[in-house]
């Protein structure tokens, strides 16, 4: 183990900010207008929602990306900043525009437009390697909207293996269903993989999500599928560990399995076990969807600990940072 890095988290990933229509009680339909309780502006992007949730949570952590120098990248990074995220790694270009995506939400589930923007911009030779030698983990997310990035993302987590860092990734939805690109190359340098229980099978090539999780972890060694309302469930060589979620009212969900990603990788840091770290992810995203914004719900570890105190968990009587 590297002694005191300077990041415990490391993120390579997209800046974007989210538009979110939230509480709908339906999706809206071509041709017709339905009204929106709710419109907010917020840090959008997977991987800095995870970064912004690991912040809270207790993390050291950095943050390599890039925006354009306008509006939407200053607000990003600025709120990175707030969030206590270190944004130095982070590229600011001008010949390009800060990605976008607007969020429809409703109680049981939300979709998604995206401009890319600077989200395809980041490539590999602009991912400075040396960086890997200040951090423990280093994670990406939304792989298939990384497209600048995608051709070196396996020498990218082979080089901070190398560097003696743990890897993580998380593609997100691959928006043009093709589900391959340097995928399964850049899995074999993962150590662990956090797809959603649509993605895992789409990924696999497999009918469900159980099928899919033999598959993967043939090649990952830790696999996490993030079953939404039906909790997590992680497989680790013959090991096999499935935590149900924790029932809450839904507000939105937008970050909830970046949210979960979080807890998980604190815990994993933490040195905490298979299960209980998906008690803390689950719990953390469980807690993400009661409020508005991926960033914005994500709760602190004093949160989370008091929430799993409520349930008559004894993690939370434990999880500190000392």
């Amino acid at each position: 183990m590297k002694e005191h890095p300077r990041w415990h988290l490391l993120v390579i990933g997209e800046l974007n900010v989210d538009i979110i229509a939230a509480g709908l009680e339906r999706l809206p339909e071509l041709g017709k207008e339905i009204l929106a309780p709710s419109l907010e502006l917020r840090m959008g992007s997977s991987s800095a929602i995870c970064v912004a949730a690991a912040s809270k949570l207790g993390l050291r952590v950095g943050f390599v990306g890039k925006v354009g120098d306008d509006l939407f990248g200053r607000f990003v990074v600025g709120r990175l900043q707030e969030l206590g995220v270190d944004t130095g790694p982070i590229i600011v270009d001008p010949s390009t525009r800060t990605g976008a995506t607007i969020a429809i939400s409703t109680p049981q589930d939300r979709g998604f437009i995206t401009y890319l923007g600077s989200i395809a911009a980041l490539t590999p030779e602009e991912v400075d390697q040396n960086l890997f030698d200040r951090a423990r983990y280093v994670h990406s997310s939304s792989f298939f909207l990384q497209q600048g990035l995608q051709p070196g993302y396996p020498n990218l987590f082979a080089a901070a293996r190398m560097r003696g860092c743990t890897t993580s990734l998380d593609t997100g939805y691959d928006p043009l269903e093709r589900w391959d690109s340097t995928l399964w190359d850049t899995l074999r340098q993962t150590d662990i993989f956090l797809p959603n229980e649509v993605e895992a099978p789409a990924i696999a090539g497999g009918a469900d999500w159980e099928a899919a999780l033999e598959v993967l972890a043939e090649v990952v060694p830790t696999v996490v599928v993030k079953l939404g309302g039906g909790g997590a469930i992680a497989r680790q060589g013959d090991k096999c560990v499935q935590v149900p979620a924790f029932p809450v009212e839904v507000v939105e969900t937008t970050g909830a399995g970046d949210t979960f990603n979080a807890g998980f990788l604190t815990a994993r840091l933490k040195g905490l076990t298979l299960e209980e770290s998906l008690i803390l992810g689950v719990a953390a995203g469980s807690l993400s969807v009661t409020k508005v914004g991926g960033s914005e719900g994500a709760p602190t570890l004093e949160e989370v600990c008091a929430f799993l105190r409520e349930w008559g968990h004894p993690l939370g009587e434990r999880l500190t940072w000392g």
